[in-house]
């Protein structure tokens, strides 16, 4: 057993043999429209398996999520825990549908159980980027109206890649929705394909031994998911449906309560859903989830591309594929994400540029934007012909190659500098590389900057020096 610090002494209400704290849940609601917010505590739960993070780093100072909460002792007013995050609602109400009326959603926080009364304050960043308390509430771990019972167990837990205590790694948890029992061995085989091709990406490449993966996959009735566009319902055990938001490939679930219920049983600080469809699709938010359709022939980029989302924060730097979110606003916010900026003179990954480069950096641009909307034409026409899904597959290969040989050639092509074209606009966002995994499809590393931020991310859930 590892000597416990000061600090893991503040959270030994319940102690586990493993000499951690045991793991709480707090689930709310976060409910309103594109002008209002509110928020209401739903139920706070104990876990069934111990905290798995290390202790001597449960205060985030990363500076990422548009949101950002934190637990402190009532008595001395210490911040025992903190994490940026993001949420489903953050991105409902940049919809335009948020602007004629209210949603309600769950989310929760998770954070070691203390030992005496606490404050859990939720944050928000204002539009100079600084958070702002939004919410707070007193919580009592001594409350008797805590849920300690266990909740049904969804299955064996599968795993996938053990390196060592959950303290000294992040843990990362792939869950599987709509595969029925047959079905099972097809997920952990779905997992272990797409677990090679993370691992085999820069930075991850690198990391691996600073991972653990684990698998669960509750049965579903039926395979597969739902997709309303093309009437396709189904009720699977994670509640994920296509069409989130009105965007066809998006992939979402708002069944939060039933998703941590399932996830509680293994340890985990990153999770991604894969959902057994073919259609391609997936989603990713920062500090809840990503999600990827496993059997489409681009799955393993999506899975890739969707965890720099989760994981870390990272902004899709496209900006030629329709979106479900009100872009085109005139003034350019710097962004908090680490891998986009409104400031190419000054990029927050200035200490990355390469020597001589100039601010902005020319690319292909004209070139490139000619080529892509003419493929985002062709797919639409594909989408509302009903065509096959093979035939979607081979539009985007080819258009993924060609991507790749029109980049490749630029003269800044592997250079850091500041490109414009990033974060759903075409002007007024810069990204650092002319290629990356989250502005193409193309079979290319992530960015300087985008690297950089995975590293820091890795860090803060590991004994890695983060000097």
């Amino acid at each position: 057993m590892k000597p416990l610090t000061a600090l893991a002494a503040l959270f030994l209400t319940t102690v586990t043999a493993a000499g951690a704290p045991s793991t709480l849940r707090v689930d709310y609601v976060h409910l309103g429209s594109a002008n209002y917010e509110d928020f209401g505590l739903d139920r706070t739960v104990q876990e069934p398996l111990p905290w798995p993070g290390n202790l001597a780093k449960n205060v985030d100072t990363s500076n990422l999520g548009k949101y950002y909460f934190e637990v402190a002792d009532e008595a001395s007013g210490q911040i025992l825990y903190s994490r940026g995050f993001c949420s489903i609602f953050g991105e409902w109400e940049e919809t335009s549908d948020a602007q004629n009326y209210n949603r309600s959603f769950s989310e929760s926080l998770r954070f070691p159980e203390p030992s005496d009364p606490v404050t859990i304050r939720i944050k928000k960043r204002d539009p100079k980027n600084q958070f702002k308390e939004v919410w707070s509430f007193r919580l009592d771990p001594k409350d008797i109206f805590i849920d300690r019972a266990l909740p049904a167990n969804p299955g064996d837990l599968i795993t996938l890649q053990k390196n060592g205590d959950s303290a000294d790694k992040v843990d990362f948890l792939l869950l599987g929705d709509g595969y029925t029992e047959a079905e099972l061995p097809k997920f952990e085989s779905d997992a272990r394909r797409l677990l090679e091709q993370l691992f085999a990406t820069s930075p991850y490449k690198e990391h691996r031994e600073d991972f653990n993966v684990w698998g669960l996959c509750p049965p579903a009735r039926e395979s597969g998911i739902a997709r309303p566009s093309t009437d396709i319902q189904r009720r699977s055990p994670l509640g994920c449906s296509y069409d989130f938001f009105g965007s066809e490939r998006y992939i979402i679930t708002s069944e939060n309560r039933t998703v941590r219920d399932i996830a509680s049983f293994a340890p985990y600080e990153a999770m991604e859903i894969l959902v057994n469809n073919r259609t391609y699709g997936g989603g990713g938010i920062f500090g809840l989830y990503g999600t990827v359709s496993v059997d489409n022939a681009l799955s393993a980029y999506i899975f890739v591309h969707e965890f720099g989302h989760h994981f870390a924060g990272l902004a899709d730097e496209y900006y030629t594929s329709d979106v479900a979110y009100i872009t085109g606003g005139k003034v350019r916010l710097e962004p908090w994400e680490p891998n986009v900026t409104a400031d190419p003179k000054n990029p927050k990954w200035k200490a990355l540029l390469s020597p001589d480069v100039p601010l902005p950096t020319p690319w292909a641009k004209a070139e490139f934007e000619k080529s892509s909307f003419a493929f985002q034409k062709e797919r639409a026409r594909i989408r509302a012909s009903m065509g096959q899904e093979s035939e979607m597959e081979v539009l985007m290969l080819d258009q993924a190659k060609k991507e790749t040989n029109l980049l490749s050639k630029d003269t800044w092509a592997h250079k850091v500098g500041a490109f414009e074209g990033a974060n759903y606009e075409a002007t007024g966002y810069y990204r650092s590389q002319e290629d990356c995994i989250m502005f193409t499809r193309s079979q290319v590393p992530f960015c300087a900057a985008c690297t950089a931020a995975i590293e820091r991310v890795i860090k803060m859930y590991t004994p890695i020096d983060t000097n």
